[in-house]
């Protein structure tokens, strides 16, 4: 057996996502997310946790949607020159990238670069940006007229974590009152949680365990509505009595209904099933899939505030706003200024190969990487405004490292830009 190993192929199959963590700092009293008060406290040396970059410490009121006057604002032409200067980033490796980037510096003048944008790849992580539009809009189908009512189900419904949450390695930041250190661990069955929290667990910490319970939430208020939250007797017996194509279309409907909504196409944005093999037991699912260019316009839909409404848009916002270790392309040093909102994923797979040795983000099978960012800099003043989306597949690299290599590249190109067109200004002025 151990030579029949040995000869043949070893897979790696793992959906990647080291911790960071979103939401503005000063959050916790509105959201109820322990954790935030936590990290704020970290900051003035009371408990113990990392000092966090400038770019990280605005606050609730200043994360907001900057494309709220522009609703009517698409994509525009790819820019040839913006495009060349991009692709020409991406090294001898560029058709390995799928890459959109939509500069929003100058509104009158925004410039949009495109290379292989239109291949489509797993969503990996990323897909949980669409289960939280998903959660968005089946409230806001609940309660049109009433935000308080939201934002009650939010901070109130307690989630219990269940059978649903296995298997997942990710850890996820616990905090308490009174305690002088933030635990990262991963979830574990009886683990309990407002909505909220367990929404950031998803985005900020990529929690799988905590997407599929948020998931299986997700089909009880489609379920339930008004009735939601219900009993866990209740909602095992809807789990358990329910056939599992049913689940699957419920599932369905309301992934895809944001999406549409929101003017995307659901067949190039689209997340299928759970995250965990828990979840894909008891709810059927679909192959997921997404492409560099709806992914940039799933951003500039979320800045309209045309993601399910603008309360809903700014919600997922903050929820992406980086509020503690950057990772991947959002760990550039040329971002520490910056004000980002990211999410990323990572899918790789290995089989032997003579001198070479798989590692994280290094499949020499397929190397999956992905990254969305809307970058503000500096934050709280920016004078750059970008939108970004990368999907890559480069064997046998360290993708993580290849992606912040790319996002310092990015920006500073972005940032010459405008600097040489601040000074032909100024000249052509005098």
């Amino acid at each position: 057996m151990k030579q029949f190993t040995a000869l043949f192929i070893i897979s790696l199959l793992i959906f990647c996502s080291s911790v960071v963590y979103a939401y503005p700092l000063d959050g916790f009293d509105y959201t109820g997310m322990s954790r935030l008060e936590g990290y704020r406290l970290a900051q003035q040396g009371k408990v113990r946790g990392v000092r966090l970059y400038p770019g990280a410490l605005l606050k609730r009121e200043q994360v907001d949607l900057r494309l709220f006057d522009y609703r009517e604002l698409d994509l525009p032409k790819v820019d040839p020159d913006f495009a060349d200067q991009v692709v020409k980033l991406l090294g001898d490796d560029a058709d390995r990238y799928g890459i959109a980037v939509l500069d929003l510096s100058d509104l009158k003048q925004p410039r949009y670069s495109d290379h292989n944008g239109s291949t489509i790849y797993n969503p990996g992580s990323i897909g949980k940006l669409l289960v939280a539009a998903a959660v968005f809009q089946a409230l806001a189908d609940l309660y049109p007229d009433d935000i308080g009512a939201r934002e009650r189900i939010l901070r109130e419904t307690v989630v219990t974590a269940d059978r649903f949450i296995n298997y997942d390695h990710h850890k996820v930041p616990m905090w308490h009152p009174g305690e002088t250190r933030i635990v990262q661990r991963p979830l574990i069955i009886g683990d309990k949680a407002n909505l909220w929290t367990y929404l950031d667990w998803m985005l900020s910490a990529s929690s799988n365990a905590a997407a599929s319970m948020v998931m299986k939430h997700l089909l009880l208020i489609k379920q339930y509505g008004n009735e939601y939250p219900v009993t866990e007797l209740e909602a095992e017996k809807f789990f358990r009595k329910t056939p599992k194509q049913t689940l699957a279309d419920l599932l369905t409907n309301a992934l895809d209904e944001p999406i549409i909504g929101s003017g995307l196409d659901p067949a190039l944005l689209r997340q299928g099933k759970f995250f965990t093999r828990e979840g894909k037991h008891r709810v059927g699912g679909r192959r997921s899939s997404s492409n560099a260019r709806e992914l940039v316009r799933f951003l500039l839909r979320l800045e309209q505030g045309r993601v399910v409404d603008s309360f809903s848009s700014r919600e997922i916002k903050r929820l992406l706003y980086m509020t503690q270790g950057r990772i991947r392309y959002a760990s550039s040093p040329a971002l520490a200024q910056a004000a980002v909102y990211f999410k990323s994923g990572s899918l790789y797979s290995c089989r032997p190969e003579p001198e070479f040795q798989c590692g994280k983000y290094r499949g020499n099978v397929f190397n999956f990487m992905n990254s969305v960012a809307v970058v503000e800099a500096p934050a709280g003043e920016p004078r750059l405004f970008y939108l970004v989306a990368i999907t890559s597949n480069v064997l046998r690299e360290n993708s993580a490292v290849a992606h912040q290599t790319l996002a310092t590249r990015l920006h500073r190109l972005i940032e010459a830009y405008h600097l040489r067109k601040q000074r032909n200004a100024v000249q052509s002025g005098r």
